[in-house]
């Protein structure tokens, strides 16, 4: 079978690897730390697995729109890059398919794991930021302008600062980073959210616990909310606050029996560290 290659572009680090098979194997790889240059540092290092593969699946921060990246601050020259145009350029007469990390990770649950059969379903990511991928029809969804299911810019509370005024409100609550960051203002010091989760049940500080168990029921009832518009048959939880999964699920799943007229059934992601870039590897099998 063709080698395939995939490219995965984070707000940390870039992952790129190829793949023999049609499974969710990753025969070669590399690992590279996001910072200046990132995409001449991420083609090199592809070039050094394979040349010439059979096609090129990409998946990135952001969302692409009008040829160019998009809502990708956190990457130095990352924002307005024209990458459709500069990897037609590295790799003429190869497909090339590009599309943010979350919808590329569920593209691999899609293809390989916890999502596959399913015809309606949300992907829903919880780490150091906070997205989702929705899937219809048994192909995710981009939307109109490549940003659908970009639940962080949810509002919390009616006219607080949102989009427009540079803020992204739910993921600022919610996500490991956002949750991370209010810890460390209400402690003084720096903590991160998988200590947070870990302590949650023992901490003898009620503001502390406050907080968390606040985060948890924003979390619940914004997850509610999306699966009451998309009435998905399965919701599949990724990301790195999966971790603490034991703490997160129980008050997500009865706030969704509680407040969903059809309740999805609630799965964990079968890929977690490498979903992105095995999603990159989908979305190049998915080109050829």
């Amino acid at each position: 079978m063709s080698h395939v290659l995939g490219i995965d572009v984070g707000g940390t680090k870039i992952a790129v690897g190829v793949s023999g098979s049609d499974g969710p194997e990753i025969g070669a790889r590399a690992r590279l730390v996001t910072g200046p240059d990132t995409l001449a540092r991420a083609l090199a290092a592809a070039r050094d697995l394979d040349r010439a593969p059979a096609a090129v699946g990409f998946s990135t921060c952001g969302v692409i729109r009008d040829g160019r990246v998009r809502l990708s601050p956190n990457v130095p020259g990352w924002d307005g890059l024209e990458l459709p145009r500069l990897l037609a350029e590295e790799y003429p007469g190869i497909p090339v398919t590009i599309d943010n990390d979350v919808n590329a990770a569920a593209m691999a649950e899609l293809r390989w794991g916890a999502l596959r059969g399913v015809g309606t379903g949300l992907y829903l990511n919880l780490g150091t930021g906070l997205a989702a991928a929705l899937i219809v029809g048994g192909t995710v969804v981009s939307g109109a302008h490549g940003a659908a299911g970009e639940i962080g810019y949810l509002q919390v509370e009616p006219g607080a600062p949102a989009f427009a005024d540079g803020h992204v409100p739910l993921e600022e609550r919610v996500s490991g980073s956002g949750l991370a960051r209010r810890a460390s203002e209400l402690l003084g010091a720096p903590v991160s959210t998988a200590e947070l989760l870990a302590g949650y049940a023992t901490t003898a500080d009620p503001a502390v616990r406050e907080l968390v168990g606040e985060t948890l029921r924003l979390l619940a009832m914004s997850v509610a909310n999306v699966c009451v518009v998309l009435d998905p048959e399965v919701l599949v939880i990724g990301g790195g606050m999966m971790g603490a999964g034991e703490v997160i699920l129980p008050g997500l799943t009865a706030e969704l029996r509680r407040a969903v007229p059809f309740p999805p059934q609630v799965r964990a992601a079968r890929f977690t560290d490498d979903a992105p870039l095995l999603g990159a590897l989908a979305l190049a099998r998915s080109a050829l």
